[in-house]
């Protein structure tokens, strides 16, 4: 996703007051099929930790699209597609880098105002939730939480639009609340202190490579979610390559996968 807010998440320098940033060892294989095809038991988790953009909503193409259209207003060519792939899991600064890199010169100053600007008014007339998560999440018993790299109020205001934050609320959580977001395993760890969780006993669902790389990071099982509209042809395969212990295309598939970890009543 593109965070386009003036305040960026902390640097690894910076310390969060909420969170003292501790690491866990990774584990992997701990539910479903590992990435080699070999058996493990299904077991139940005592929270399940959701990605919000491209997991809960289908907001990712949304970001992409007006991503190139900004892009091309400032006199930086790019389709939609290519803007999906330019973009897709950077936050500002991320993001900023990957511009030059790419166009040997920086975005002019305004450009992260006004992309945010236009992208709330597209969100509010067409974010959706993913098909098939209101089911889900009436099916799924707390404990359950959101963990995004997104800045908080953001995140909280795409989940309201939804009609998805009373799902979660209040156990919504950002990278802004941490050292570092992903791919480090702070967000994470955060969410499973603040629900008084271990690690282990956490389950994360993502679409990210960076997302999965820091539950594994952070002692977790991952599970990947490949149904958004953003998602391209091999996108599972990346996934499961990341560390993921069983990829989904839908999320029927993933709540009866929850349901057969006794997850679901």
């Amino acid at each position: 996703m593109y965070e386009c807010e003036t305040e960026q998440p902390r640097a690894a320098s910076q310390p969060s007051d909420d969170f003292p940033g501790e690491r866990s060892p990774a584990i992997s294989g701990a539910v479903g099929r590992s990435r080699r095809g070999e058996g493990y038991r299904v077991r139940e988790f005592d929270l399940v930790i959701f990605d919000c953009d491209g997991v809960l909503v289908d907001s990712e193409v949304i970001f992409a699209r007006v991503l190139g259209e900004c892009l091309n207003e400032a006199d930086f060519p790019a389709t939609a597609a290519e803007a999906l792939l330019l973009g897709f899991g950077k936050n500002r600064d991320t993001l900023a880098a990957a511009v030059e890199r790419r166009y040997g010169r920086s975005l002019p100053d305004g450009f992260f105002e006004a992309m945010r600007a236009r992208t709330a008014r597209v969100l509010e007339r067409e974010l959706q939730p993913m098909p098939g998560v209101v089911e889900l999440l009436t099916a799924l018993p707390q404990p359950r939480c959101v963990a995004s790299n997104g800045h908080l109020p953001r995140v909280r205001e795409r989940l309201a639009l939804t009609r998805l934050l009373r799902f979660f609320d209040p156990h919504v959580f950002s990278a802004t609340q941490v050292a570092i977001g992903k791919p480090a395993p702070d967000l994470f760890l955060l969410a499973a202190h603040r629900l008084d969780k271990a690690p282990a006993s956490c389950l994360v669902v993502e679409d990210s490579v960076i997302g999965v790389a820091a539950a594994v990071a952070a002692g977790m099982p991952v599970i990947g979610f490949c149904g958004g509209s953003h998602c391209v042809e091999d996108h599972a395969g990346q996934l499961t390559a990341a560390g993921c212990v069983q990829v989904f295309t839908q999320m029927a598939d993933l709540a009866t996968y929850l349901c057969d970890a006794k997850l679901c009543g």
